[in-house]
């Protein structure tokens, strides 16, 4: 796929009743590729009235998805796997043009993405309940799961395709019909994804696609309305409260998968070249515009000169350039805002003392483009410390004790991953229990998998997307009192 087939082949209107479709209002509004700051296409801009026309359809068949049997649900969303990886290179180009992220990333974000929906095709037929004698011998005690109801899924930018199929394969797995409202900077993944489900068979008005820049307005609509059941958001923990604040008013069912502040601990035991490759992965992968990536590096002192001089020489060697081009190895940054905020955590860091090994500086020319970097030294005050950099940047402080460093690791309001090496299987015990965090990766950089549950505690979030959690997340629990037998 290329520009001219981009398009031709990418619906851009918005995804109503099984079809692309304006808006009633007629305005849209420019997707822009962050690696040229050149327009791409112009996309349908929903209006609250585009909601609740959304949310009627989404209602009318909420009963009739429901009663769908689960071979049939499990057999749509196993052919929308086989028809999102049938076309794995027009979803991968699509992403690196709209989001950035270099093509090998953007290839294994469609590997990735797609086996939710393959993972929720297999748990459609597996959706448990319970039979069992009360105790007192007065009934039978039944307990059955049924769908929660019509859904909002509210996804970000970093992850255009696997944030969605995360979302919206349990909730078609379960029974509940979707309204879908992608990122700004990256809807036209979300909407060539409600195209292939189309062509697979789901019928129409189960799921609806409102690309918007008026977001606050027309999620505002939605979770107003009783009709709606549950919303299920990723993105910044702010607007997480916000959105919790308003699921209150109808007590909907929430999924919040919110800011992050990964703790990455190396102590002096651990394999210093694993422990390298593994901060390139948990830090740069994605550009490091992961809500699981590395945000704070911090390293025995022991081995803090030896890891960082490795680490530095890895990123230094990181070629900045588009994602298309077979030789970057880093894209470009969402949007300028976006760098402008990267650019502000590094300036003020060594401006209060922190070194700079690698990097520290955006790149002039088109596009949004932020040099991968290493920092030192950081002091205590220093916002990078405390604030999610989302981008290319590696902080490393220091640590003298286990006890110190587990310390530093749990001193954030978040506690969504975090990942620590060492050689030490004592260690390695005590200090998974220990860490703060929804998710731990033990000598590994890379933890997401759709087989595990994936979620926070503390200000990262509640519930749990992936595995066979993730289902749970869209069903109620009924018990049933039936007469003794």
């Amino acid at each position: 796929m290329n520009l001219t087939d981009l398009r031709t082949a990418v619906p851009t209107g918005l995804w109503q009743g099984g079809r692309s479709t304006p808006s009633e209002s007629g305005r849209t509004f420019d997707v822009v590729n962050p690696a040229t700051g050149e327009v791409l296409t112009a996309v349908a801009n929903a209006t609250p009235a585009d909601a609740r026309v959304a949310l009627d359809r989404a209602a009318a068949v909420a009963d009739e998805w429901a009663a769908t049997p689960p071979r049939r649900r499990a057999d749509i969303l196993r052919a929308a796997f086989d028809a999102v990886t049938a076309r794995a290179d027009d979803f991968a180009l699509l992403m690196t043009l709209e989001m950035g992220k270099v093509l090998p990333e953007s290839r294994g974000e469609v590997t990735y993405g797609a086996e939710f929906l393959r993972w929720f095709s297999e748990e459609a037929v597996r959706i448990g309940g319970r039979t069992t004698t009360a105790p007192a011998g007065t009934g039978e005690i039944a307990v059955v799961k049924e769908p929660v109801g019509p859904c909002l899924a509210i996804t970000p930018w970093n992850f255009p395709l696997a944030m969605g199929t995360r979302k919206i394969g349990p909730a078609l797995a379960a029974g509940c019909t979707v309204i879908v409202k992608p990122a700004e900077d990256t809807p036209l993944t979300m909407l060539l994804l409600a195209q292939v489900f189309a062509e697979v068979g789901l019928p129409p008005g189960v799921l609806a696609v409102l690309p918007t820049l008026d977001a606050p307005a027309v999620v505002a609509e939605l979770m107003t309305d009783p009709r709606l059941r549950k919303v299920s958001f990723t993105g910044s923990t702010g607007v997480g409260k916000i959105l919790l604040a308003q699921a209150a008013e109808n007590v909907l069912r929430t999924s919040m998968e919110l800011g992050g502040s990964a703790p990455f601990l190396v102590f002096d035991d651990a394999d210093l070249d694993k422990a390298v490759d593994g901060a390139m992965l948990a830090k740069m992968r994605n550009g490091g515009e992961a809500c699981t990536a590395a945000n704070r590096i911090l390293v025995q002192n022991g081995i803090r000169e030896a890891f960082t001089a490795r680490l530095t020489e890895r990123v230094a060697a990181m070629r900045v350039g588009p994602g298309w081009d077979a030789d970057s190895a880093i894209g470009p940054i969402i949007n300028a805002k976006q760098r402008g905020s990267i650019a502000a955590l590094v300036d003020e860091a060594v401006a209060a003392g922190a070194t700079v090994r690698t990097g520290g500086e955006q790149v002039d020319g088109a596009g949004f483009f932020y040099r991968p970097t290493v920092l030192d030294g950081i002091p205590d005050s220093a916002r990078i410390r405390r604030d999610e950099i989302f981008g290319p940047v590696a902080a490393i402080v220091g640590f003298d004790t286990e006890e110190e460093g587990v310390a530093m690791a749990n001193d954030t309001e978040y506690g969504l991953a975090a990942y620590f090496f060492t050689e030490n299987v004592g260690r390695a015990q005590r200090v998974a229990r220990r860490l703060q965090a929804g998710m731990v990766g033990v000598n590994r950089g890379v933890i997401s998998d759709p087989a595990a549950p994936f979620g926070g505690i503390k200000q990262s979030g509640l519930g749990s997307e992936g595995g066979s959690e993730g289902i749970e997340e869209y069903l109620n629990t009924k018990y049933i009192a039936l007469p003794p037998v």
